[in-house]
């Protein structure tokens, strides 16, 4: 039995970071205004990668869940751009992550996330999630070796404007509704947000062990900075 458990939370282990996408109820859409947000002027403007983070965290589940760990996957390689319109509502952007830039629980990320990730993780541990996360029963990366985000379109309210979103992830489409904010600095402009997912609503399989008794929690939290240099 002890064989069995120690067997599990490896195998926990190795499985605990997924990269799946969601459909959360789509919030009460409002036009916006145009003028009502400060944006650069009408153009195509690029990101800037060093300026830029996509981070997810991934949380154990079940039963025996503290054999296992949390997880934080990072990526500094964003890359797109971003065409503004005369208003918030007539702009989009389209990005790219590439799939192995994705970074597994680095140190400095971890303590950035608190204490359900202050933990610490073995290298051989850090290198067999990353393995299993870009293996063909998850990312796929040998075949499909990018992520891509679209901005479809916006809505909420000009203090809170809300994206449509648009997710290719392993060669599956699909649509979330993300909360950004945004801020205007003297030669850039800043878009942040937060948003949960869900494994289950992609279409994924939340990883699950002994009937549940080691699991992956089908929910996971996705945040993201993104920088816009302004000339």
């Amino acid at each position: 039995m002890f064989k069995r458990i120690a067997i599990a939370a490896v195998a926990l282990s190795l499985a605990s970071c997924v990269v799946p996408r969601h459909r959360p109820p789509a919030p009460q859409a409002r036009p916006l205004p145009a003028g009502n947000v400060s944006l650069p002027p009408p153009g195509s403007y690029p990101i800037d990668s060093n300026g830029s983070e996509l981070r997810i965290l991934v949380y154990r589940a079940g039963p025996l869940a503290q054999l296992g760990h949390n997880h934080v996957v990072v990526s500094h390689a964003v890359t797109g751009v971003v065409q503004v319109g005369g208003s918030l509502a007539d702009s989009s952007f389209a990005l790219r992550v590439p799939v192995e830039s994705f970074a597994v629980d680095e140190s400095q990320a971890r303590q950035e996330e608190g204490e359900e990730f202050q933990s610490d993780i073995p290298s051989d541990a850090k290198l067999g999630t990353r393995r299993n996360m870009l293996s063909r029963a998850l990312l796929d990366a040998a075949h499909y070796p990018t992520i891509t985000v679209a901005g479809v379109t916006f809505s909420g309210t000009p203090e809170a404007p809300i994206a449509e979103l648009s997710i290719d992830v392993a060669g599956h489409e699909s649509r979330i509704f993300a909360p950004l904010h945004l801020e205007g600095e003297a030669h850039r402009m800043m878009a942040t947000g937060s948003v949960e997912l869900r494994q289950s609503d992609l279409g994924l399989t939340p990883y699950s062990l002994l009937h549940g008794v080691l699991q992956v929690q089908d929910a996971m939290q996705l945040k993201f900075s993104l920088a816009v240099p302004i000339n």
